[in-house]
């Protein structure tokens, strides 16, 4: 296995099998597997955060 390179804020990794994941920076899988790391990185160079939607607020308990 190689080390984790850092594309757009994702890691790409390659997982036992030889397969390359997507992950984010905790450890998460974002995205694979995929068959080369080029592919990948491809990935990983197109993905986009989303913000956290707005939280909903309640009802007044007046």
């Amino acid at each position: 296995m190689s080390e984790a390179k850092s594309v757009n804020g994702y890691l790409i990794n390659q997982a036992k099998d030889g397969q390359w994941w997507v992950d984010s920076v905790g450890g998460e899988n974002i995205a694979g597997p995929f068959p080369s790391e080029a592919l990948a990185i491809e990935v990983a160079s197109v993905l986009q955060d989303q913000p956290a939607a707005p939280k909903r607020r309640g009802k007044d308990k007046s």
